[in-house]
């Protein structure tokens, strides 16, 4: 009963913080609320939780990496995938090595490899933390689409290099060509394995389908459960369960391509992803939260061994490393920046330069987040030989110190450094989205005419007058894409008050509707079943009006 108490208690305590951060008279992004109501349970009323890393893993990761490359733009992805490459993996083992380095000269007692394996489990960014701070702050589209494809993927090698040097550590020895070939096939293992679930699940679900009929609960609980199948597949095999999750939502996205899913299936699934994705992201920072009262409480205790006995030195600590942090990636983003453009040089190409705050702004978004946490906290308690592991508790602490001072600062700082910031406007994806109603509505009207023509045929005069009508009504719903905006003189502006005009009638007659039909079933004049279809195919008109 304790554990379904403490699975409620977060629960409310993630319900709490959507409201608390739209009640406060100042702008908190989400997770920060998320932290604070954590160390709130966990300080006050002592009702904190013993987090397993390994269960918190499998838990909520697969699920919520699945749905970040199932929704991530896939055109930006690739476009992109040279510096998504860069920042992913280059940057990861630039900062192990330099804050490593800097960790170990700020903290003698610590050893090396351990100084090695703090820094790795803080290289990695956070996909969950770095998309609630972009939710709230006027990201350029390109530079947040590279910023989600680096968090994706920076988690495997992160977490390589921090079992490489906790592995160093046990052992006392090290072998650059063995961890280089380990890499390789925990990344390539790990990717085929989530790109092969996803496509044979998909296939014999849709064999499945084909001989017995579709069944929607089934198939969202079968979608729910690819991530962990990959994951736990992925792991079995040595490989990263991480990249297997990402390939899996990525791949599963090109399955939707298909287009074998049915519409009321994908409005059911959106709901259900939604929740999943509120709810863990949720629980994932409530439990951060939870855990830093006994975290701060263990540093304090041995703050000792470093040779210092002030709690202070632990705030010293923290800055050092968050500022180094910033600097070495503010020094690899304008270097692989230079060089890109080097490069284009050469082949004859010409781009504009990136602006500096834009630069900045990539420095100061590496937001890290429950992965580091989970990471730090799989620690050893103790070495082969009995003696406990080194500055085991200070480690944790300096990680989730991080975690938090990265938050601050990006929600502090992106704001101010994007505020009023000029970027070419990009219309690509307004023009994209033209041609495809455009050609859509040429499609539905050809295939609204091909129907007619057989409604019709060898009917009475009454019946094709019927039929007739009921197709002029349909295309004209479709005319009116094909026709928007095509006048030699028209006006951009009046198309939109127009747009707007029809939006707002249509919305005005759907809650009308809406509304008369919650009153029939009040009155008893209409059952609750057919009144819930109605609603439902009302709602699914608003939503598509709405986009």
């Amino acid at each position: 009963m304790h554990t379904i108490e403490v699975v409620l208690a977060m629960l409310v305590a993630v319900v709490a913080s959507g409201y608390l951060v739209r009640i406060l008279p100042f702008s908190l992004p989400l997770p920060l609320v998320q932290i604070a109501l954590g160390a709130l349970i966990s300080g006050v009323f002592k009702r904190g939780h013993a987090l397993e890393p390994e269960v918190f893993f499998l838990l909520f990761l697969p699920p919520l990496l699945f749905l970040d490359g199932w929704r991530i733009p896939k055109q930006g992805l690739f476009r992109d995938k040279g510096a998504i490459v860069e920042l992913a993996f280059g940057l990861v083992v630039f900062t192990v090595l330099g804050a490593g380095l800097l960790i170990h000269w700020l903290i003698p007692v610590m050893p090396l490899a351990v100084a090695f394996a703090l820094a790795a489990i803080i290289s990695p960014t956070d996909p969950v933390a770095v998309g609630a701070i972009a939710a709230r702050v006027p990201f350029p589209k390109r530079l947040m689409h590279i910023l989600e494809g680096e968090s994706l993927l920076n988690d495997a090698s992160g977490l390589v290099c921090f079992s490489f040097a906790v592995a160093a550590v046990m052992t006392g020895s090290f072998s650059l060509a063995q961890a280089s070939l380990t890499f390789l096939w925990v990344a390539f293992a790990g990717l085929a394995i989530g790109v092969v679930v996803t496509l044979g699940v998909s296939t014999l679900q849709r064999w499945l389908w084909r001989r017995f009929g579709e069944e929607p609960g089934a198939a969202l609980l079968v979608n729910l459960l690819i991530p962990f199948a990959a994951y736990l597949l992925a792991e079995e095999f040595e490989a990263s369960g991480i990249l297997a999750a990402v390939a899996a939502g990525i791949s599963m996205s090109y399955v939707e391509l298909s287009g074998r899913v049915s519409g009321s299936m994908r409005v059911q699934r959106t709901a259900v992803w939604n929740t999943v994705q509120f709810s863990f992201n949720g629980i994932m920072f409530v439990l951060l939260g939870e855990q830093l009262p006994g975290i701060v409480q263990r540093a304090v205790a041995t703050i000792s061994v470093t040779g210092h006995h002030e709690w202070w030195w632990l705030l010293i600590y923290v800055t050092a490393i968050s500022v180094t942090l910033v600097l070495l990636r503010l020094v690899f983003v304008w270097l692989s920046l230079r060089w890109n453009l080097l490069r284009a040089r050469m082949r004859g190409e010409q781009r504009a330069h990136t602006p500096t705050r834009v630069v900045l702004a990539m420095s100061v978004a590496g937001v890290r987040g429950a992965i580091t946490l989970a990471g730090v906290l799989t620690l050893p308690l103790l070495l082969p030989s009995g003696e406990p592991f080194p500055a085991r508790d200070l480690v944790i602490f300096l990680a989730a110190a991080v975690i938090l001072i990265s938050l601050l600062a990006a929600s502090v700082l992106l704001p101010r450094l994007l505020k009023g910031l000029e970027l070419p406007k990009d219309d690509s994806a307004r023009r994209e989205e033209d041609l495809a109603r455009r050609l859509s509505s040429k499609a539905a009207l050809v295939a609204v005419e091909k129907v007619r023509q057989q409604l019709v045929e060898g009917q009475p005069a009454a019946r094709m007058q019927l039929c007739n009508d009921a197709a002029a009504r349909v295309s004209l719903l479709y005319q009116r894409n094909l026709e928007k905006g095509q006048g030699p003189d028209e006006d951009p502006g009046k198309v939109r008050r127009m747009e707007q005009a029809y939006r707002s009638l249509r919305a005005a007659g759907l809650n009308a509707e809406r509304e008369e039909l919650f009153r029939l079933v009040r009155h008893g004049q209409l059952s609750d079943e057919v009144a819930r279809r109605l609603i439902r195919n009302l709602d699914l008109l608003e939503s598509r009006q709405r986009d």
